[in-house]
């Protein structure tokens, strides 16, 4: 393998890292974003890039600043059990239960069902989830060579494909951006903040990281030093990529609305400015950006989740679990699109503060020396927020409960009341530890 050292290598692995997190939520989502958001466009791609970029870049250098070797030993920092069971929540909300299924659903609602029509049936669906899932498993059960297959092969026509669609909308834009729908008129960076959830990448992050860190290893980083020097350069490169794409697809939205109205969803967006400059060649274009984004993100996922799962239950070995989740996702990807995300966002939107949360306890270690009180109470009352926020986002509603949070928790109302909770968490951490510290040195004096 190359040296880490190498230009060439460090390129392919940022782009292997690009293509892995690049799935289809990161393409409608982003130029859904732009469309309603219109003249607070860039206020609210801001929002969007510090969640659908920024804390995916951090999560792939905590794993490497934490010295651990996967997800599950960091959360354990909280407590064993709760380490397991964190880690295969994550692992399935981002693996079989949500994401993987909507890779398979999301190319076919925008690159296969376009050429079908809408009174197809769901037979299309079926044989093309089959047939993706198929490639998918074909990809992944040669996850050695992860790094040629999709740093090297499907991610340059991935970002050619983009550039071709964006090259365009720059250079002719559709039209004037339009005033803010009604949710993006106020507070439009803290909703953007919110959109960023559903790409699920800073879950991803904890999962691909463990991919990188693992690359650097094999190509001979050995310190703690040489392992975040290697990643921070891939992560980056992947993060300028992400962020790049995002604000352009931001712009596309924002600038089609005037002349293609307001449409249901960023699928449609997406082939309605494919028809526009390309005629009837955008729904192939577009097909092939839409498969590519998918397929590179559906091997990384099975490859990550079939290796944890083994590394939990050995019993059962990595091909196993790769066929499993496989034949699962398969079922899962023909409930269809719109089943998927409203189950998916409530799930998300309760899991993102704990994954938030652990992420900066993982960098502020050094400074409270890992006391297990800090990360517990932390933890505790993050998650207690988060519950809540989940429940509203399902449409379950305890208002006592709404009414009391917005009064006392700033940013409440915009989906982070839980950052000041896990703040007094940490420190009311700092003093029970400090309490108990100060017992243990005063009770051999008693006893004497």
């Amino acid at each position: 393998m190359a040296s880490r050292n190498s230009f060439s290598f460090v390129v392919s692995v940022g782009f292997m890292l690009f293509a892995l997190f690049f799935g289809a939520g990161n393409l409608i989502f982003p130029v859904m974003l732009g469309q309603m958001a219109g003249e607070n466009v860039w206020a609210a791609n801001a929002g969007f890039i510090v969640t659908g970029v920024g804390l995916p870049v951090l999560g792939v250098l905590a794993l490497g600043f934490s010295g651990k070797n996967d997800l599950q030993s960091l959360a354990s920092r909280v407590h064993p059990i709760y380490g397991i069971l964190f880690t295969c929540a994550l692992y399935l909300s981002i693996g079989p239960l949500f994401a993987i299924p909507r890779t398979a659903t999301v190319s076919y609602e925008i690159g296969i069902k376009p050429f079908f029509g809408d009174n197809a049936g769901s037979l299309p669906l079926l044989i093309f989830s089959i047939v993706f899932f198929a490639i998918t498993l074909f990809f992944s059960l040669k996850s050695s060579k992860l790094v040629d297959i999709v740093g090297k092969v499907l991610t340059p026509i991935l970002l050619l494909s983009i550039a071709v669609l964006i090259v365009a909308v720059f250079l002719n834009p559709i039209g004037e951006i339009q005033a803010p729908t009604e949710n993006y008129l106020n507070n439009a960076f803290f909703k953007g903040f919110q959109e960023g959830y559903l790409t699920m990448d800073a879950l991803a992050a904890f999962v691909f990281g463990i991919i990188i860190i693992n690359t650097m290893k094999n190509s001979g980083a050995v310190t703690k030093k040489e392992i975040m020097t290697s990643s921070l350069k891939v992560a980056l490169i992947a993060g300028g990529l992400l962020a790049a794409i995002y604000s352009s697809l931001a712009f596309m939205g924002a600038t089609s609305a005037s002349e293609l109205g307001m449409l249901d969803n960023g699928g449609a967006i997406l082939a309605a400015v494919s028809a526009h400059y390309f005629g009837s060649y955008g729904n192939a274009l577009l097909s092939i950006i839409v498969i590519a984004a998918c397929l590179t993100t559906s091997i990384g996922l099975i490859t990550s989740c079939a290796a944890y799962f083994n590394k939990l239950v050995p019993s059962i070995s990595y091909t196993r679990w790769a066929i499993i989740f496989t034949l699962f996702s398969t079922v899962i990807a023909n409930f269809g699109l719109s089943t998927l995300i409203s189950i998916s966002v409530p799930v998300l939107v309760a899991l993102y503060p704990l994954a938030i949360c652990l992420l900066v306890l993982t960098f502020l270690y050094p400074l409270f020396k890992g006391k297990k009180a800090v990360y517990q109470v932390s933890m505790l009352l993050t998650g207690i927020v988060s519950v809540f926020d989940g429940l509203n986002a399902a449409g379950i509603k305890v208002q006592v409960i709404n009414d009391l949070f917005t009064t006392i928790l700033p940013l409440y109302s915009v989906g982070l009341g839980w950052i000041l909770p896990a703040i007094i968490g940490g420190l009311v951490g700092l003093v029970i530890n400090a309490v108990k510290k100060a017992d243990y040195q005063v009770s051999p004096v008693e006893n004497n």
